[in-house]
């Protein structure tokens, strides 16, 4: 399935709709780039267990849950067309208020499934398109803490 993904995207994730503004076109290319990511991880050897995570009356969303090894990793994914936002790379979107509210999201999926003594961690899969382009992928191992405050 990567191989289908990785052929789709030699000549990017986004297409030239997707390079405007609008909120309807990010959301698109967000689904696009976690669609992915999905498959990145799983051929990098992690075993997703959950996508798009959310708890209802709870701000936030975790993209995708997943093992790596033993490792339980919860990854934010951020992708952005390298025409949006000059010089802002997308790893850096992931604020202390983002990093706050996926913590809590974090906890609450540990303490639903009563897995909270679970080593866990934080990763950051980061996504630059360019229209025409094959996607530049980065993938920050545990990028944060769960001390988040």
């Amino acid at each position: 399935m990567l191989s289908i993904l990785n052929f789709a995207a030699q000549k990017g994730v986004s297409d030239a709709r997707v390079e405007s503004a609008s909120k309807h076109h990010a959301r698109e290319a967000g689904v696009k780039g976690e669609t992915y990511a999905y498959w990145y991880l799983r051929r990098h050897g992690y075993t997703p267990v959950a996508r798009n995570y959310t708890v209802p009356g709870v701000k936030g969303e975790i993209d995708i849950v997943a093992y790596d090894g033993r490792v339980l990793a919860f990854v934010e994914v951020k992708t952005r067309s390298v025409s949006e936002v000059p010089h802002l790379r997308p790893e850096e979107a992931v604020d202390h208020e983002k990093r706050r509210n996926l913590t809590r999201m974090a906890r609450h999926y540990l303490s639903s499934r009563r897995i909270e003594s679970a080593s866990c961690r934080f990763d950051v899969l980061a996504i630059e398109t360019r229209h025409g382009h094959k996607p530049v992928v980065r993938l920050h191992k545990d990028a944060f803490g769960m001390r988040e405050k």
